[in-house]
């Protein structure tokens, strides 16, 4: 669980809720029309520059943005290093059925039990993880793009407002729901683009960087597993993925 991604966007809008309560009663801030503009019509807009697979694998993907499991990269140098002191000592074969942390780790594993060859290991490895990382893509990309719409359907749904009110300014009952229009709808797309959207991508975004890392591992130990590499010229290999500070604690 992300808690700095879920404290984040909770708090972020608890302060905005407080203000609105603060300034008065919080129900003259709910307008249906502009709630429709704003969140209905940049989900639609958004929904257009993708395909409809893509829009339906979006819900796949967010959830990693608020809960993702991913093995410690210090952790992920051990896991590997045992793996090649088995490998040195009983060859690849007892390598068969090894439990890892990772699911990309155990896949690098059955190929090198299959015994392909190591341009063979390298390019499916590396093919699997561009996959992965694209897939990742096209959601980050997905809310971004919703990032980019919301403030400009509520833009929209401000003019939508404001010839409402110009319409009817003989009517001084129609000018308050029209003006109310014309400014929550810039509220709501507002809040959309840098309280919901432009997080969860920025956020998506780190997640995939993350996941290439340890993707990267994997592929550099399992090469090097396969090549018959020492362990410990294996261990100080990973170690050049970690930061500087915390190279000597692994």
């Amino acid at each position: 669980m992300d808690l700095a991604m879920i404290v984040g966007i909770i708090g972020a809008t608890a302060m905005v809720i407080i203000a609105m309560i603060l300034g008065g009663s919080i129900t003259i801030y709910i307008n249906i029309p502009s709630v429709l503009i704003v969140f209905g019509g940049s989900a639609f807009v958004a929904l257009s520059k993708f395909t409809l697979e893509q829009f339906l694998n979006v819900g796949k993907v967010v959830g990693k943005a608020f809960s993702f499991s991913l093995v410690k990269p210090e952790d992920l140098i051990g896991e590997i290093v045992e793996l090649a002191d088995s490998a040195r000592k009983g060859g690849l074969l007892s390598l068969e059925g090894k439990e890892t942390s990772a699911d990309f780790l155990s896949r690098g594993i059955q190929l090198l039990v299959d015994g392909h060859d190591p341009e063979v290991v390298k390019l499916l490895l590396n093919k699997d993880m561009r996959m992965t990382s694209d897939r990742h893509n096209e959601c980050t990309k997905f809310f971004g793009a919703l990032a980019d719409v919301g403030p400009a359907m509520g833009m929209i749904g401000t003019l939508i407002g404001l010839v409402g009110m110009l319409a009817n300014m003989d009517d001084p009952k129609t000018i308050g729901p029209a003006m109310a229009v014309a400014l929550l709808t810039t509220l709501y797309g507002s809040f959309l683009a840098n309280v919901v959207a432009f997080p969860i991508a920025d956020k998506l975004s780190v997640r995939t960087k993350e996941e290439e890392i340890i993707q990267k591992m994997c592929i550099d130990g399992l090469l090097a597993i396969q090549a018959g590499q020492n362990p410990r010229v294996i261990e100080s290999l990973l170690r050049s993925y970690l930061p500087a500070t915390m190279r000597e604690s692994v």
